[in-house]
C-alpha cells in the first residue's frame, strides 16, 4: 500500500498527528510506503509566513476576533460555497499539491489538518482512476464544519459526542468512527517514574504541577507562576516554555516560593506529565488526548474561543478537569484542589475517556477499508 499523511504547521497538534499516525502505520505494515507532507511545503515564502504567523498572532493578540471567525465559518453550506469558489479560482499551492499527490498515487490519503481535506475535494473527479481513500481526522473534540467535504470516505473523531455532531449536520453514520485523537506510542508505555523524579530533583511527598505553554510558548505562563507564589499549601512544578527561548530565560531568572523547574521545548512530554498530578494548560486537542491517556486531569485558564472553548467543555462536562477565567482566581481554586479527593475523581475521570491506542485504531479502520475497496474490484 502507498499511504500520504497530509498535515499542515499551523499549530503543534496536526503534525504531532501525523507523527503519531506515521509511527503506528510503520509498526503494523512496515512494508508500505508511508509518506508525511506539510502542506506549507507548497506554499510561497509571503504565503507560508501568513499562514504559519498569522494564526499564533490572531490568539496571542485578538482572540475574541479568531472566536468571531470560528464561529462565523462554523456552516457547512458556507463552508462548500467557499470550496466550490477557491476550486474554481485555483492557486499555485494548490496545483502544486494536487500534482504531488496524483505522481505519488497514495491509495488512501489520511489528513491531520482540513486544508488537505478541502484541496482533495476539488480533485475528486479529476483521477484518472479511482481516487485515493481521503480520511478527515479531527483533531479537537468539536468537528469544526472546514473538516467536511462530500469527498471525505471516513471521519476518525475524538468521542462519541464529536461523532454525534458530525452526523447530525449530515455526516453518513457508516463513515464516522470514534477513534480517538492520534498521540504517540510512548504516552501509552512504560515509564521509570523513579528515574524521572531523580533527574528533576522532585520530592516524593509534594503533589507536582505541570505548567505547559504549548509549543509556541504562549499564553500568561509568568502570571500563572506569579499566582501559583500566593499559595501556602507546598508543592512542586514543571514549567515547560515551548519555543520560546526568551520566556524561558525570563522565567528562569525568577526565584520563586516553590519549587520550580522551567524547561524549554522538551521531547519528553510522557515522562513529565507521568510525575505530575495537575496539568496547568491551554486545552489543546492533543495535549488533552495525551493527559487523559496518562490519566491525568487538567486545569484550564481561560481558553481560546473556538476550539479550545470545545475542548474545555468536553473535559468539564466529563469531570476530567477544573477551569478559571482569570488568573486571579487561580490559587485559591488550586489550594482547594490539590491533594483533594476531588483531585483523584478528576485523574479517574480522565484516565476513563483516554484513548492511548487512537492512532493504531485509525491505521486499522484504513485498512480495512482498503481491503473493502480492493476486494469490490
Amino acid at each position: 500500500m502507498r499511504i500520504l499523511i497530509a498535515t499542515i504547521t499551523a499549530g503543534a497538534g496536526h503534525v504531532q498527528a501525523a507523527a503519531a499516525l506515521q509511527e503506528s502505520w510503520r509498526q503494523m505494515r512496515p512494508k508500505d510506503t508511508v509518506e508525511t507532507i506539510d502542506l506549507l511545503t507548497f506554499f510561497s515564502p509571503l504565503h507560508k509566513k501568513i499562514y504559519r504567523d498569522g494564526y499564533v498572532k490572531l490568539i496571542a493578540h485578538a482572540p475574541e476576533l479568531w472566536g468571531m471567525v470560528f464561529t462565523k465559518m462554523d456552516s457547512p453550506k458556507l463552508v462548500r460555497k467557499l470550496a466550490r469558489w477557491k476550486n474554481a479560482v485555483g492557486s499555485n499551492s494548490s496545483r502544486k499539491f494536487a500534482r504531488f499527490v496524483k505522481q505519488f498515487a497514495p491509495d488512501a490519503v489520511l489528513c491531520t489538518h482540513y486544508l488537505p481535506v478541502e484541496l482533495l475535494g476539488g480533485l475528486r473527479d479529476k483521477w484518472p482512476a479511482a481516487p485515493p481513500l481521503t480520511i478527515s481526522i479531527v483533531t479537537d473534540f468539536e468537528a469544526h464544519a472546514l473538516w467536511m467535504e462530500a469527498n471525505v470516505d471516513l471521519y476518525c473523531v475524538a468521542a462519541e459526542e464529536t461523532k454525534a455532531r458530525l452526523i447530525a449536520r449530515g455526516a453518513d453514520k457508516n463513515r464516522v468512527l470514534a477513534t480517538g485523537i492520534p498521540i504517540a506510542a510512548k504516552f501509552s508505555g512504560p515509564i521509570d517514574t523513579t528515574a524521572v523524579r531523580k533527574k528533576y530533583g522532585l520530592r516524593n511527598d509534594l503533589p507536582v504541577l505541570l505548567v505547559l505553554s504549548g509549543g509556541f510558548g504562549m499564553g500568561p505562563v509568568g502570571q500563572i507562576l506569579t499566582a501559583l507564589d500566593k499559595i501556602e499549601r507546598p508543592f512542586q512544578t514543571l514549567v515547560v516554555a515551548g519555543k520560546n527561548e526568551e520566556l524561558r530565560r525570563d522565567l528562569a531568572s525568577q526565584d520563586r516560593k516553590h519549587p520550580t523547574d522551567v524547561l524549554g521545548f522538551v521531547t519528553n512530554m510522557h515522562e513529565l506529565m507521568a510525575v505530575s498530578d495537575l496539568l496547568v494548560t491551554k486545552p489543546g486537542g492533543l495535549t488533552t488526548s495525551e493527559a487523559m491517556a496518562m490519566g491525568k486531569p487538567l486545569f484550564i485558564l481561560n481558553p481560546i474561543p473556538g476550539q479550545e472553548a470545545a475542548n474545555s467543555d468536553f473535559l468539564l462536562e466529563h469531570g476530567a478537569a477544573a477551569k478559571v477565567n482569570s488568573v486571579d482566581d487561580l490559587p485559591f481554586r488550586l489550594d482547594q484542589l490539590l491533594d483533594s479527593k476531588k483531585l483523584a475523581e478528576m485523574a479517574r475521570a480522565a484516565k476513563s475517556l483516554g484513548r492511548p491506542k487512537a492512532a493504531a485504531a485509525v491505521c486499522q479502520a484504513v485498512i480495512d477499508r482498503l481491503a473493502t475497496r480492493s476486494s469490490a474490484k
